[in-house]
């Protein structure tokens, strides 16, 4: 649809405006005329309209009216300086964004704004014609994308790139390739190219030239040629490789590639086939030993199996170790804290050394016990196969933290727990994992001051992973459980330290504990497939990072 104002407005005639309209109207591309210092819409055809997307009912609104968005783009500067001068104003894939439909769209238009001039010469509008050039615009980007994400693939590969110009017959080409040649020049004629070649291979590498860009071939080019350094006369063996791109008529105009220095390939290769050639020969003779080798390696095998028998066994004997220090050797020990009883029991009145030997006896009975306890959950975990379930890890900490309200009560401790996943584990490893952990941030705490325990959730991609985490098991998003606690804190240098069994960093007397505690937890996020690290500052608090596959 098109419109007209009436012609009294346009400062055009009435047969003036008629053939205006008509040569609007008949345009098979978008035009529009606009009168008047305010860029009043006199003429619009129905292309024009399309491109806006604003109706049929623009004739008689000004410019800034109908296309409110072009405010600040230097539009409406471009139409009132051609009004203001007379002198036309063309752009050639100016990107123009239109509200078409209600919504906010990206075009790229080559258009011009022309000036119109009245009988005694006075501009009095403006005339708008334009082409929708957004696929050109947009392909052409595409493409300048692909040649530089190419270019970025070339150069990482450390090949050689060149260009032939098949209407100038110039070539023009990378360092790698210019240093190959010899050449002083960047861009150089195609005869002048085939110089530094062996004479041997001129002529096939013309040939295969022609042959991608004759009519109907395939358009890929691919000759491997030796080349002869005109200064050092050193010989090198390229292979190129090159595709042939066409204009819109299917004319090739362009004959890109890339090249690559194969001499040591070639070199090996030659080698290779001189080698295999001696070695046919000793082969032969070595069948024989093979043979006798043969005999030997069945020996091996059977040698590997009786170890693998050995290992089982000795694994079996590692459990029932482990069976004997929990019930046997824990027998001892508990018949040394009965008898310590019974000693305090019958020298009611002991004091002095005698009732400091009784207390010695008891606290050291006691760590013999944790420590064979904490030595068995090691072991366990090692050795143990694990039952593996949904596990959900708030319900598991819910369960420490009421073990853990004595502790929680005489310190004054603030213990925050967010919302934790659900995952597949072992229940009574994690357990052991988040046991050991708020137990040392409860334990560790700075003198006078109330421990306060954050236990955050959050997911972490792969990529993200910081340097000191490598889980076992590789996964594009890891969980990633923190504990941090405001307490003493330790210094970094011994991060690698602290998760090493019977490890410490305080001496028994500052902190009770067997240090086996942390080598538990790294055990058991090794086991679920993740990975254990830790941050601290001396005297600033600790934070644990748990990083398990999702």
């Amino acid at each position: 649809m098109s419109g007209i104002v009436p012609a009294k407005e346009s400062g055009l005639d009435s047969n003036d405006k008629l053939q205006l309209q008509s040569m609007v109207e008949s345009a098979p591309f978008p035009i529009g005329v606009y009168v008047g210092r305010e860029m009043r819409i006199a003429l619009v055809n129905q292309s024009i309209i399309d491109v806006w997307g604003k109706g049929p009912e623009v004739v008689g609104k000004t410019y800034a009216e109908v296309l409110p968005e072009l405010a600040g783009t230097g539009i409406y500067e471009q139409i009132q300086k051609v009004y203001t001068t007379g002198e036309p104003h063309h752009a050639n894939n100016q990107r123009v964004d239109l509200v078409v439909d209600g919504i906010l769209q990206e075009f790229y238009f080559k258009y011009s704004f022309t000036p119109l001039f009245d009988a005694q010469g006075e501009v009095y509008g403006v005339m708008n014609t334009a082409a929708d050039v957004t696929d050109l615009v947009l392909a052409r980007q595409q493409l300048e994308l692909a040649q530089t994400s190419l270019k970025g693939a070339i150069d990482l590969a450390q090949l050689g790139t060149w260009e032939l110009d098949l209407t100038t017959r110039a070539v023009s080409y990378s360092e790698n390739i210019q240093s190959w040649f010899g050449f002083a020049k960047e861009r150089i004629a195609i005869d002048d190219v085939y110089d530094p070649m062996h004479p041997e291979d001129r002529d096939p590498v013309e040939a295969a030239i022609n042959r991608a860009i004759a009519p109907g071939s395939s358009g890929i080019f691919d000759a491997e040629y030796r080349l002869v350094h005109p200064d050092t006369r050193s010989e090198r063996v390229v292979h190129a490789r090159g595709i042939v791109v066409s204009n819109a008529e299917g004319k090739p105009y362009k004959l890109l590639g890339t090249a690559q220095d194969v001499t040591a390939e070639r070199h090996r290769q030659q080698d290779l086939e001189r080698l295999v050639q001696e070695r046919t020969t000793e082969l032969e003779a070595l069948n024989e030993e093979l043979a006798a080798q043969n005999e030997e390696y069945m020996v091996v095998n059977e040698e590997l199996e009786e170890a693998n028998r050995l290992l089982l066994r000795s694994n079996e004997n590692l459990e029932q170790f482990a069976y004997a220090a929990g019930h046997d050797l824990q027998e001892p020990l508990r018949k040394i804290r009965q008898f310590s009883a019974l000693l305090t029991s019958h020298i009611p009145g002991a004091a002095g050394n005698d009732a400091r030997y009784i207390e010695r006896i008891n606290a050291a009975a006691g760590r013999m016990s944790t420590l064979i306890n904490d030595l068995l959950e090691f072991s366990n975990i090692t050795t143990g196969q694990a039952r593996i379930e949904p596990v959900e890890l708030n319900a598991v900490i819910d369960t420490i933290l009421l073990d853990l309200d004595l502790i929680i009560a005489e310190t004054n401790a603030h213990v925050q727990v967010e919302r934790l996943p659900v995952i597949e584990g072992n229940a009574l490893q994690l357990g052991q994992l988040f046991r050991n952990l708020l137990a040392n941030a409860l334990k560790f705490r700075r003198p006078g001051h109330a421990p306060v325990v954050l236990v955050t959730y959050d997911q972490v991609p792969r990529t993200l992973l910081p340097a000191a985490a490598n889980p076992v098991r590789k996964s594009e998003v890891y969980h990633l459980i923190q504990v941090q606690d405001n307490g003493i804190g330790f210094d970094e240098q011994y991060l690698d330290r602290i998760f090493q069994v019977f490890q410490r960093l305080h001496g028994r007397s500052e902190y009770e504990g067997t240090g086996i505690g942390l080598a538990i937890c790294e055990k058991v996020v090794t086991h679920h497939g993740g990975a254990l690290t830790a941050s601290s500052q001396l005297g600033h608090g600790a934070t644990f990072k748990i990083f398990l596959p999702m």
